[in-house]
């Protein structure tokens, strides 16, 4: 079996615009994510699918691979489907360009577990234990059912518990947050530009739920890795002090 990871890094974040070249500790943030990856033991090919010509020259000045997208593409997976003819796996995990954090031995889990079903699409997903993860909206949720597979994904708390105090929430219910980490069969991401233009997509912006409405199952499963993508200038300020603590030790 042939897995392509893919890490989609696009220039003009909304939020926080040139962040994948961001300065974190003497490195840029998407070499970090890059570095991460490539300690995989899974991996056939490790790829960056960028949209700017200075992150892709950036990108082959330390070694690695980069294939230039358009400008255009609306999301990470988009942005993989353009260059599907290119890649070599059976299966395609996506790992965005932000997750300088990402640890290989998550990645190489995913793709085990891929490997005994050969889902659709396959995800990760950790408990939220304090409320203040549970309403933030950058942190997204996902309802799971009994079978493993999700219901679906939000940015607001899901389920509603009612009756209960939101200070109780956590402790009376599990709620599960979405780590953005997405293994693709690869039919399965053949088949995105026929999708139908998914109104929940849109209204959450979230690309996962195109497939979700469109009727695709996505498995998910239960890791204690907690993921941290870098969207503020909050999250980049923190990650530097990550950063600056790893080197430090």
């Amino acid at each position: 079996m042939k897995v392509s990871v893919v890490i989609p890094a696009r220039w003009k974040s909304e939020r926080l615009p040139g962040k994948m070249l961001a300065d974190l500790g003497g490195r840029p943030l998407l070499w970090h994510t890059w570095s991460r990856v490539c300690r995989m033991n899974r991996a056939t090919e490790v790829i960056v699918a960028v949209d700017n010509k200075i992150i892709f020259e950036e990108v082959q000045r330390w070694g690695g691979k980069a294939i230039m997208t358009d400008e255009a593409c609306e999301s990470g997976t988009e942005r993989i489907f353009s260059i599907l003819e290119k890649l070599r796996g059976d299966m395609i995990l996506n790992v965005q360009g932000d997750e300088c954090f990402v640890e290989a031995s998550l990645l190489d889990q995913l793709v085990e577990n891929w490997s005994i079903k050969q889902s659709a699409i396959i995800t990760p997903v950790c408990r939220i234990h304090t409320r203040e993860d549970l309403e933030n909206p950058g942190n997204v949720k996902v309802v799971v059912a009994g079978n493993g597979q999700a219901l679906y994904f939000s940015r607001s708390p899901l389920p509603h518990l009612r009756g209960v105090d939101m200070a109780d929430w956590v402790s009376k219910h599990p709620f599960w947050w979405h780590l953005g980490l997405y293994g693709y069969r690869r039919d399965v991401l053949a088949a995105y530009n026929q999708l139908p233009k998914s109104h929940l997509e849109d209204a959450e912006k979230l690309e996962q739920l195109r497939y979700l409405e469109a009727g695709y199952e996505i498995d998910v499963f239960e890791t204690r890795y907690h993921t941290m993508a870098v969207d503020t200038v909050q999250d980049l300020e923190k990650a530097r002090a990550l950063i600056l603590k790893d080197i430090v030790k």
